[in-house]
């Protein structure tokens, strides 16, 4: 059987073919490309690395983290007078620095932020000059305290070896300007920009490869002269917003211009313009729809992209929708734009997406954040240019210090599908860079969020820098150039062992318990002559006949079902308040009992092994009789008497069909008390130790409890608060049940410290119970197997970032990897996840027999998404076989869930429409692994289980068709005996006659 390997991207490409050179229009065929590509193959992790040479990088920007403001005679900016007076309403004292007056205080840290690039391993650093500092006023003559700066952090990153790309202005434009010009909006800026420019060529040029000539010049123009949200606070209306637009532009062009001509032959280096972007989706995928997509995309990315990278104009798109709002472009005007670029430099993630984009600019489409599509838009659009990434992250909470897991996989997330972009899309991508260096004040965010790699307290005086998990993240991904294959991320070849049970759960059979009409004792007459139908003889009756399993019908058809599946053993669970509806034995459905004896026995007969749980909680009552679930349920202690008396009648009435029990199945520690958990714990064991002195020997059967247990990882692996919490969950949803059971006989000691020390408070008061030493000796050792369920895995942080998941009773942040594959309801697919976990209990209670009661994952309407299941059973069973394979895991079972969607919705393996039961893609997938007792290649041995060995091909085929054979010979006998008395009275008559 073949294994499903990671998807290689020479197939992804003889697949999908790679587009042509772009040009204006064709990027409107990004969401169709994407929504063929192959699921969920496409969506998997990529393990692979970034090309040789790729650049890795960190950056900031001057007026986010420098600080100094009034420091080595630098100049007020229009940042710096929108910070104050918004920081200072009319009337009132100054509060002290404020924006980015201190902010990280780089300006007296250079050698502070050197180390964190040193330690960080980067190729390049992207920071930007500041303007008013170079030229407080904005023009002549320059400040040569600044120029000193800047000429010192230039020589730290040559002593580093860090490549610095340099940002000549990124929005911090001089208050002069702004005052005597009225900044953007005049069309004297792109000279006194191209004035500015040629002082950073000629004092800076020899040391810079990379120069960026401003930074989004989309927030610029719109925000700071058409809305006024950001300074300098103009709100000149769109028709402001796009001439401020047209001379950023225009000053663009002369700077490229300018460094072409005069400075290219010398310096050799490259220049471009850092433009932003959000990704954009559409409602439905329809052709206006897609079209307004592109639109939004021209009125936001197309704006600057077109004009420097096309033609020297706007987007057709802007100029049909805006008519007299736009300027226009001489020809020669669009001559002199065209082109003004060496690479195409990209800024993506928080500082315009879900932030500063006009709502309008969506055009009713949904945002999106996904880096990967924008970058094959770029391609497809602008002609395939080189691409640098020169800014991309998102964020996390302002309260959040060291342990920033939230970043991390938003980081992962983005890097993972610029690698995607590389590797599937053949985009040209050569640099990469994480925005940003250190925590720093957040434009029109302030300081309630963080996007910094380096942690700085701004209340501190020496703002030292404090490496957060993200570090070692960023770290490691550039020493490894990527995300390099692992041996343990590759699926491995092998077999389970012989007598492996492979099975099916289905929470509740389907009961129907309808009488058959064979049953019916009436006597009828067919009235053949007028109305054709059976008429009832009143009064007249035949003898009742006892019942037959055969007299079930749909026991016939789910047997039949789950032979289909070649399954041998199958999980389903009793209803307790349905087999005693008044909680003990005065009241008993015998009817119902003599189903689950027959649908037992038809499972045995064709050699599948019934797995029953006396009770598994729904959400009516708990699955319990009314009476118990009336008065507390196991709150109350007799629920304990009552489930034992319960177990015994089971015991008794089905035991000899059952050989294989579960106590309680799944027991949701989510929704228990601890007095309840402490009743349930000595009811399992009452149960066991009952079933082993009086049951055991004459039914030879095993028992136990089946828990729920998904595994839980830190969300920082490099964080010791993260894996403390991790530990503290995985005690608390597992440990609760089993350490009684299978370890000390009493609840894990780090839950009782936990609840001692959270007690020790005014907000909380939980006791948990205490068992007494004959309590414990019961309870310990009450198992014959550890069984298991298993779905998912889910991160934990320490750190407090959304409050909608933080559980402050175990203060604990749920954390969600967004490169993870999930279900339609968003459950996370996490094949090693079953690996850990399996390892976790060997570690915690030895080599204690294992069965996955319950592995599976749910689908949507679409059949596509049994795509996913065949992709989750596929590497679930896999990382099994790892467990069993590599770590020496006892496992001796794995369950699918579940049998089909009429009572499990979505989880099945076989749908339900309109009465008929039809099977998925993915049952046959999973029946071909049992067939195969996992994945066997070509090294593997054989492996003969005495059960299959047959000696005798004839004799197996009269074994395993007893009563086939016995019916067959008492018709032969019948026959002969016939025979012998025809011919016996046949002689006789002659005799007689003669």
């Amino acid at each position: 059987m073949a294994l499903a390997a990671p998807l290689l991207l020479p197939s992804l490409l003889l697949l999908l073919g790679r587009p042509g050179l772009g040009a204006p229009g064709q990027g409107a065929g990004t969401w169709s490309h994407f929504a063929r590509l192959p699921y969920p193959q496409d969506q998997l992790f990529l393990h692979d690395t970034f090309p040789d040479g790729f650049l890795w990088g960190a950056g900031s920007a001057a007026y986010q983290t420098e600080g100094g403001w009034r420091q080595g005679g630098k100049g007020a900016s229009v940042w710096d007078t929108f910070a104050h007076r918004l920081a200072t309403p009319p009337g009132s004292c100054p509060p002290g620095p404020v924006g980015g007056d201190v902010s990280s205080d780089s300006y007296n840290n250079l050698f502070r932020d050197a180390e964190g690039l040193r330690r960080l391993g980067v190729s390049h650093y992207r920071f930007s000059l500041s303007w008013a500092r170079l030229m407080p006023n904005g023009t002549a003559p320059p400040n040569l305290a600044g120029l000193a700066h800047y000429g010192r952090l230039l020589a730290l990153l040559r002593e580093l070896g860090v490549e610095p790309v340099v940002t000549l202005y990124h929005w911090d434009l001089p208050q002069a300007l702004q005052d005597a010009f009225g900044g953007w909006a005049s069309p004297v800026l792109p000279r006194l920009f191209r004035d500015y420019a040629e002082l950073c060529f000629r004092f800076f040029g020899g040391q810079v490869r990379y120069w960026l000539t401003m930074d989004n010049p989309y927030v610029v123009a719109w925000h700071g002269y058409g809305t006024g949200r950001l300074p300098p606070g103009v709100r000149g209306g769109p028709r402001l917003g796009y001439l401020a637009a047209h001379h950023l532009l225009q000053a663009h062009a002369k700077v490229w211009h300018l460094y072409n001509d005069h400075f290219r032959p010398a310096q050799r280096g490259k220049v471009s313009i850092a433009l932003s972007s959000h990704w954009i989706k559409p409602q439905r995928m329809t052709e206006k729809n897609i079209k307004e997509c592109q639109k939004s995309l021209d009125f936001v990315l197309g704006w600057f992209a077109k004009p420097i990278f096309i033609d020297g104009d706007y987007p057709e798109s802007m100029r049909s929708n805006l008519s007299s709002l736009l300027p226009e472009f001489s020809e020669a005007e669009k001559k002199y734009i065209k082109a003004t670029a060496d690479f195409f430099a990209l800024s993506f993630g928080a500082t315009l997406s879900f932030q500063l984009l006009d709502s309008h600019m969506k055009f009713q489409q949904l945002e999106s954040i996904s880096l990967r599509q924008l970058l094959y838009w770029i391609k497809s659009e602008y002609n395939n240019p080189q691409i640098f990434l020169v800014e991309n992250s998102w964020f996390v909470s302002g309260t959040t210090k060291r342990d920033d897991a939230k970043y991390i996989y938003y980081l992962k997330k983005f890097i993972m599908e610029t690698l995607k972009a590389i590797r599937y899309d053949g985009v040209n991508v050569f640099g990469y860079t994480v925005w940003s260096l250190l925590d720093g004040f957040e434009w029109h965010r302030g300081y309630s969020i963080r996007r910094g790699l380096f942690y700085v307290d701004f209340q501190s005086h020496d703002k030292k820098l404090m490496p957060k998990s993200s570090v070692l993240f960023y770290q490691k991904l550039i020493e490894k150039n990527g995300f390099p294959p692992l041996p343990e991320n590759q699926p491995i070849e092998g077999i389970f062992p012989c007598g492996f049970a492979w099975g099916i759960v289905d929470n509740y059979i389907q009961v129907d318990t309808t009488p058959a009409q064979f049953l019916d004792s009436s006597v009828y007459v067919w009235d053949v002559h007028q109305t054709k139908k059976l008429i009832k003889v009143d009064g007249v009756y035949t003898s009742k006949r006892k019942h037959h399993c055969v007299d079930f019908a749909t026991i016939r058809l789910q047997i039949s079902l789950l032979q289909e599946m070649h399954i041998t053993h199958f999980h389903f669970s009793l209803k307790w308040s349905l087999i005693l509806p008044l909680g003990n034995l005065s009241l008993i459905n015998h009817t119902l009992v003599h189903y689950y004896q027959c649908f037992a026995s038809e499972l045995l007969r064709v050699n599948i092994t019934p797995v029953v749980a006396l009770w598994q909680p729904m959400i009516e009552n708990q699955e319990l009789p009314v009476s118990l679930a009336k008065y507390g349920a196991w709150e109350n202690t007799e629920t304990i008497q009552a489930f034992v008396e319960y177990a015994r009648f089971c015991f008794t009435s089905l035991g000899d069909h059952v050989k294989f029990w579960i106590t309680m199945n799944e027991p949701s520690v989510k929704n228990l008390t601890y007095t309840a958990g402490h009743n349930l714990l000595k009811a399992h064991a009452k149960v066991w130790h009952m079933y082993d002195k009086e049951f055991r020997r004459s039914q030879k059967g095993k028992i136990s409890i089946a828990l729920q247990a998904d595994w839980v990882e830190p969300a920082c692996p490099f964080s010791r608060n993260d894996q403390e919490v991790a530990d503290r969950i995985l005690e608390f949803d597992i440990g609760w049940l089993a350490e009684p059971i299978f370890g000390s006989g009493d609840y894990p000691g780090v839950m009782r410290a936990w609840l001692h020390r959270m007690n020790s408070g005014d907000l909380y008061n939980f006791h948990l119970p205490y068992f007494s030493e004959d309590e414990k000796k019961l309870i310990q050792g009450s198992f014959d197997f550890f069984a298991l369920s298993h779905y998912t895995t889910t991160l934990v942080g320490s750190g407090k970032e959304d409050a909608v998941k933080y559980d402050h009773y175990l203060e604990v942040q749920m954390i969600n990897d967004i490169t993870w594959l999930h279900s339609p309801s968003r459950a996370a697919v996490v094949p090693w996840g079953l690996r850990k976990l399996l390892k976790w209990v060997k570690s915690k209670y030895g080599d204690v027999p294992i069965y996955v009661m319950a592995n599976g994952i749910d689908d949507g309407q679409n059949m596509v998404h049994d795509k996913l299941r065949v992709y989750y059973i596929q590497n679930y069973i896999n990382e099994a076989l790892k467990a069993y394979t590599l770590d020496s895991v006892n496992l001796q079972g794995y369950f699918i869930y579940s049998f089909n969607d009429k009572t499990a919705p979505k989880y099945g393996l076989y749908s339900y429409v309109v009465n008929q039961y039809q099977p998925k893609p993915s049952l046959k997938h999973y029946r071909e692994i049992i067939d195969n007792n996992g994945f066997p290649g070509p090294e593997t041995p054989e492996l003969l289980c005495p059960e299959e060995v047959v000696s005798c091909p004839e004799c197996h085929f009269f074994r395993t068709r007893k009563s086939l054979l016995a019916f067959i010979s008492f018709i032969f006998v019948a026959f002969i005996a016939t025979i012998f008395f025809i011919t016996y009275f046949s002689k006789r008559a002659e005799r007689r006659y003669k």
